[in-house]
């Protein structure tokens, strides 16, 4: 698999007279793991949303693979090869690891989402779904209802059901949010794994782990694109330091 080529175009979101992302224009190229950094407030998740069509755009547009996707719904998009995940863990907390991949493989193959599955009625969606667990490195885990799990590992649940519909583009908010620092270096070679083979835009608060998985950074700051470059080249950059990390350029 090859990751796609997302674009956007003078992206605009306002809520009431506030513009919480005022005019961002950037190309994330194929195959490269982008790190949207800035200090909270910054507009990054609604950036994300308007990207993922979960934000109503003022202005702007969005293009995948040279694809005007303005106007697309959400599911429209993740057949396109966009995929999503959120700050919020959502996931069936009363059933089991599997239980919950089986369901994410079903809405996707089938587009309805069931309430349960009769099981080894549906083997094919099996195979997605243990597939996706060894990618997040769940198999162990699998009979394990969620509500059990760890919260990094419910991160991870979360991740893979974005997986299914084997996106080019993904999409992750905080994926290391809760993760303790005893599950740290398990939770980077998830990230390591997943992004193999596409484009990755990547909102995570942990500036050392960031900078350490990125290719490139993106910062915005009050809803605008400050600045964009390699780890080495923002972590030098005076306007980074002064408007981001608090120093004086």
């Amino acid at each position: 698999m090859t990751g796609g080529a997302l674009r956007c175009e003078d992206i605009q979101v306002a809520f009431g007279g506030l513009k919480a992302v005022a005019g961002v224009s950037f190309a994330f190229e194929p195959n490269r793991l982008y790190g949207l950094i800035g200090p909270n407030g910054a507009g990054k998740t609604t950036l994300m949303n308007a990207l993922s069509g979960h934000a109503t755009l003022s202005g702007g547009k969005v293009f995948l693979d040279d694809r005007d996707i303005t106007r697309l719904p959400i599911h429209a998009r993740t057949r396109a090869g966009l995929g999503r995940s959120f700050q919020i863990t959502k996931i069936f907390a009363g059933m089991t690891v599997l239980e919950n991949l089986e369901l994410g493989a079903f809405a996707h193959r089938h587009r309805v989402q069931p309430f349960w599955l009769p099981a080894g009625r549906f083997p094919r969606v099996r195979e997605d779904a243990e597939k996706v667990l060894e990618q997040v490195g769940l198999a162990s885990l699998a009979h394990m209802p969620a509500e059990n799990l760890s919260h990094g590992d419910q991160r991870a649940l979360e991740v893979g059901l974005t997986l299914l519909s084997d996106p080019r583009v993904l999409l992750l908010d905080e994926p290391l949010a809760g993760v303790g620092h005893d599950r740290l270096e398990q939770a980077i070679g998830l990230i390591r794994r997943v992004v193999a083979g596409r484009t990755v835009l990547l909102i995570e608060h942990n500036m050392d782990v960031v900078m350490q998985v990125s290719d490139a950074i993106v910062v915005m700051v009050q809803g605008q694109l400050l600045a964009s470059g390699s780890p080495d080249q923002v972590k030098a950059n005076p306007a980074v330091r002064s408007a981001y990390l608090g120093e004086d350029a």
